[in-house]
C-alpha cells in the first residue's frame, strides 16, 4: 500500500464501459518519513468518495481490483482510505483534523 495526496481529477466522456459511472482522481505519492509529495502524479479509481487535498491510502496491482466497486474492473491503482492521522515512531506526522 501506498499513501498519497489527492491533487486533482480526471474527466473522460469516452473510456471503456467497465469504467462508467467511476471517479477518476489524480494523487501524488507520499513519501511516509519526511511526509513530502514524491515521483510523479498517478490516475486512481476513487472508492471511498476522497476529495482535493485529502490525504488517502492506494492499493496497486491486482490488489486494487479487490474493492466493491473495482471488482472485475481495469484497475491498477485504487484509493481504499481516506487517512485521518499517522503516526510514526511515536510522532504524529499528519492530522487531518487540528
Amino acid at each position: 500500500m501506498q499513501i498519497a495526496r489527492v491533487v486533482g481529477s480526471v474527466v473522460s466522456t469516452n473510456k471503456t464501459e467497465k469504467l462508467h459511472g467511476l471517479k477518476l482522481l489524480i494523487v501524488m505519492p507520499i513519501e511516509i518519513s519526511t511526509f513530502q509529495e514524491k515521483g510523479t502524479p498517478l490516475v486512481a479509481i476513487d472508492t471511498v468518495g476522497a476529495g482535493n487535498g485529502e490525504v488517502v491510502m492506494l492499493c496497486a496491482g491486482s490488489s486494487s481490483r479487490q474493492t466493491t466497486i473495482t471488482e472485475n474492473k481495469p484497475s491498477d491503482l485504487a484509493i481504499v482510505a481516506i487517512i485521518d492521522s499517522m503516526e510514526l515512531r511515536g510522532e504524529v506526522i499528519f492530522r487531518k483534523y487540528e
